[in-house]
């Protein structure tokens, strides 16, 4: 029972440490806003063809 323990433990320590690296990574080198800035011209073009009511 308490290898079981341990190995959960330690597998979650694991997976915080991981997960940690992975977002602080993103957070270090702006990743989020240069994927955003990548995307941004295909989601202009979406939506400047949507018809729109513009009646008041």
């Amino acid at each position: 029972m308490t290898k079981k323990v341990v190995k959960f433990l330690l597998f979650l320590l694991m997976f915080a440490s991981g997960f940690f690296i992975v977002t602080f990574t993103v957070y270090f080198f702006n990743l989020d806003m240069k994927l955003t800035a990548a995307i941004e011209p295909l989601l202009l073009r979406h939506y400047d063809r949507i018809k729109r009511d513009q009646h008041l």
